[in-house]
C-alpha cells in the first residue's frame, strides 16, 4: 500500500519575515518586501532597475562566522530555513534512522555569488588568491549537501534544477520517495541568492524585471492591466516531509498532506511559456489526479503569478481548461507580489504559504491589483484574506520556469 507523505515541519528566510510565523503574518496583511538596492554596485554598473526584495533579516543573524566564511549565500538561506523546519518539526538525530533521512533541495541558479567573486579574484590578483572553498561553495548541490551534513542526513542528498520550477520539483521527488518508501523523512524545498548585479542586469536585458524605480512596494502587480515585470527576490523554504506513519509513531504535529505532484515540460520556447498553458494543464491534472481529488475539490491557489505580460495569461488559461466554471470558486493568491519572484526557492515557500492557508484556513493577500486584466478574470484575494471552507480542502502551489519546466503540488488538509 501506498504511503501518505504529510508535512511536520516548516522553515523560511524571506524577504517578509525571517521565519515562518511572521513570513505568514506579513503575508496575511499585505506587506511588500522590495525595497531600493543601496549597494554601491548598482551606480557602477548604471543598473536600470535599482530595487529587489532583499532578505528581512540577513543570515549572519543566525550563522556564525566561519558559516558565513565557508557558505555561498544559496546554501546560507537554505541551512537557516532547513534548521528551522527541522526544529519545527520535532525532530532530533534519535527520531529517524540517517539511511532513512533524505534531503531533497532545489536551486534554480546556484552560487553565483561565489562563482562570480571567485572569476574577480582571478582576473584582479591571479589564481593562488582563489579560495579553495570556491568549488563547493559555487555548485548547485552545495545546499543540499551543507542540510546533509548539518542534520545527519544519509539517505541522499538530492538537487533539483529546474528554474523557477525547482522548490516544487523537490516536493515532487520527496514525495516519490516517502510514497515508495525510500525514506522516512524527507527535508526538501528550494533556495536562491541571485541578487547580485550580473542576474539583474540579464533579466532586466530580457525586459523581465520591472523598472518602477520610484516605487518598488507597487512594482510587482500580478494580473494587473500595467504590470510591467517581476521583482527579483532572495531567501528559502524548507518543508519536512514524512511518511504519516513514522509522523504519528512519534506523535508529530501534523500540517497537512502532500497529496500529489508532477512535473511535466512544454517543449515551446527557451523563456516563454506555452500561449495555451497545455504543459501547466497537464501538470495540474497529473497532480490531481495522484491525489486523488477532482478539480471541484480545490478551493484555494496560489498561483506561480509572476507579474510578467506575457506569464501571467498563460497559467489562467491552463487552470481554465482544468477547472472550467470551477475556477470562479478558487481563492487565487499572488504572494509574488509581496515576497517578490524567488526563483527556485519561490515554489518552496509559496507552498509553505499554501500548507498555512489550509491549516489556519485563510488565504494570503494580492497587492498591487488595482485594474485587473480582464484576460485573467480569477477571484484574486485582495483587500483582506479569504476564509476557506470549513471541513477538509484542497489547495494547489503552482511553479513554472524558464525552458518550459512546470511543477505542480497538491496539498490536503488534515
Amino acid at each position: 500500500m501506498t504511503r501518505k507523505a504529510v508535512i511536520t515541519g516548516l522553515g523560511a528566510t524571506t524577504p517578509i519575515g525571517a521565519d515562518v510565523p511572521t513570513f505568514w503574518q506579513n503575508a496575511l496583511q499585505g506587506v511588500s518586501g522590495a525595497r531600493p538596492l543601496e549597494q554601491e554596485w548598482v551606480a557602477e554598473y548604471e543598473l536600470p532597475v535599482r530595487f529587489a526584495a532583499q532578505l528581512a533579516e540577513a543570515p549572519g543573524e543566525k550563522l556564525s562566522r566561519v558559516e558565513l566564511k565557508r557558505m555561498d549565500p544559496t546554501t546560507q538561506y537554505g541551512v537557516i530555513a532547513a534548521r528551522e523546519a527541522w526544529a519545527d518539526a520535532g525532530l532530533s538525530e534519535d527520531a529517524v534512522e540517517a539511511e532513512r533521512l533524505t534531503v531533497s533541495f532545489g536551486t534554480g541558479i546556484g552560487g553565483v555569488w561565489t562563482l562570480l567573486d571567485g572569476w574577480d579574484t582571478l582576473r584582479n590578483k591571479g589564481p593562488r588568491r582563489v579560495l579553495p572553498m570556491t568549488v563547493p561553495m559555487l555548485m548547485p548541490n552545495g545546499p543540499a549537501a551543507a542540510i546533509s551534513l548539518d542534520l545527519g542526513a544519509r539517505g541522499g542528498a538530492r538537487t533539483p534544477v529546474s528554474a523557477c520550477a525547482s522548490g516544487t520539483e523537490a516536493l515532487d521527488m520527496a514525495r516519490r520517495l516517502i510514497e515508495n518508501g525510500e525514506a522516512d523523512v524527507v527535508i526538501s524545498g528550494g533556495t536562491e541568492a541571485a541578487i547580485h548585479p550580473l542576474p539583474i542586469a540579464a533579466f532586466a536585458a530580457m525586459q523581465a524585471l520591472s523598472k518602477r524605480n520610484d516605487d518598488p512596494q507597487a512594482a510587482s502587480r500580478p494580473y494587473d492591466k500595467d504590470r510591467d515585470g517581476f521583482v527579483l527576490g532572495e531567501g528559502a523554504g524548507a518543508l519536512i516531509i514524512e511518511s504519516e506513519e513514522h509522523a504519528r509513531a512519534r506523535g508529530a504535529r501534523i500540517y497537512g498532506e502532500l497529496a500529489g505532484t508532477a512535473v511535466t515540460s512544454d517543449s515551446f520556447h527557451i523563456t516563454a511559456p506555452d500561449d495555451e498553458g497545455l504543459g501547466a494543464a497537464r501538470a495540474l491534472r497529473q497532480a490531481l489526479s495522484v491525489a486523488g481529488a477532482e478539480p471541484t475539490d480545490v478551493v484555494h491557489v496560489n498561483a506561480h503569478a509572476t507579474s510578467t505580460p506575457v506569464g501571467d495569461r498563460p497559467e489562467y488559461v491552463a487552470m481554465k481548461s482544468v477547472f472550467g466554471d470551477h475556477v470562479d470558486n478558487i481563492a487565487v493568491s499572488a504572494t509574488k507580489s509581496q515576497t517578490g519572484h524567488l526563483l527556485g526557492a519561490s515554489g518552496a515557500i509559496e507552498s509553505i504559504l499554501t500548507v498555512l492557508a489550509l491549516h489556519e484556513g485563510k488565504a494570503p493577500l494580492t497587492i498591487n491589483l488595482d485594474h485587473q486584466d480582464p484576460e485573467i478574470p480569477l477571484d484574486v484575494v485582495t483587500g483582506t484574506p479569504r476564509a476557506l471552507p470549513e471541513g477538509q480542502k484542497v489547495a494547489i502551489s503552482n511553479s513554472f520556469g524558464f525552458g518550459g519546466h512546470n511543477s505542480v503540488a497538491v496539498f490536503r488538509s488534515v
